[in-house]
C-alpha cells in the first residue's frame, strides 16, 4: 500500500481557514451541531453576529460539494462560520448557543441526521477561541454527568462555502416555502425541513 503523501503544502483542504471577516474588529467562528440549516439560523438570530454561510470543513478533499460530502468518503463536517462583533457578542455567547442547539453526546448524529457530515464540532481561529471552548467543554460535561460529550474542538481548517440554495436555507422558505424568521432576538421554534 503506497504511503499517503498529502500534505497541507500539496492540498488546500488540510489548511488553516485564510479567510478573515469582512471589516476590521469582527471575528469568525465555526461551529458543526449537525445539519447546518437550523443551526444557521439560530447564530443569525444572534445579536452582534453580523454574517453567516453554512458550507463545508474538517475533511480531506478541495472544494467539495453537498453529494459528495453526503457519501461520508470526506470527512467534511456541516458547519456554519459565523463573522461575530465581539464587543456585541462575546465568544462565550456563540459557545452557549452551540451547546444549547444539538446534542453534543451522539456521535455522528443529531436525531434523523446521521453520517460524520452531523458531528459535533467547535473550530477555533485563534488561541483564545481554544482556551474559551474547552472550557465551556468542561463546565457542559459538568452538567450532563455520564453522557459523554463527544464534541471536537479544532482548529478552522479550509471553509468551502456550500451551494448557494444551501445559504440561509430556512430564512428562505426552505423546501416547503415557509419562511422563518431571522431577526435579532427571535425565539421562534425552528423548524427544519428539506
Amino acid at each position: 500500500m503506497a504511503e499517503d503523501k498529502t500534505t497541507t503544502a500539496t492540498n488546500p483542504a488540510l489548511g488553516p481557514d485564510l479567510d478573515g471577516p469582512a471589516q476590521p474588529g469582527l471575528e469568525l467562528a465555526q461551529f458543526g451541531a449537525g445539519c447546518f440549516w437550523g443551526v444557521e439560523l439560530t447564530f443569525q438570530r444572534v445579536e452582534g453576529v453580523v454574517k453567516t454561510e453554512v458550507g463545508y470543513s474538517q475533511g480531506h478533499v478541495p472544494d467539495p460539494n453537498y453529494q459528495l460530502v453526503c457519501t461520508g468518503s470526506t470527512n467534511h463536517a456541516e458547519v456554519v462560520r459565523v463573522q461575530f462583533d465581539p464587543a456585541l457578542c462575546p465568544y462565550t455567547n456563540l459557545l452557549s448557543v452551540f451547546w444549547g442547539r444539538h446534542d453534543p453526546t451522539t456521535p455522528n448524529r443529531q436525531g434523523g441526521d446521521v453520517g460524520t457530515q452531523y458531528r459535533s464540532g467547535i473550530y477555533y481561529y485563534n488561541e483564545d477561541q481554544a482556551r474559551l471552548a474547552q472550557e465551556s467543554m468542561e463546565a457542559k460535561q459538568k452538567e450532563m454527568g455520564n453522557k459523554k460529550i463527544v464534541t471536537e474542538i479544532l482548529p478552522a481548517k479550509t471553509f468551502y462555502r456550500a451551494e448557494e440554495y444551501h445559504q440561509q436555507y430556512l430564512e428562505k422558505g426552505g423546501g416547503q416555502g415557509r419562511k422563518q424568521s431571522a431577526a435579532k432576538g427571535c425565539n421562534d421554534p425552528i423548524r427544519c425541513y428539506g
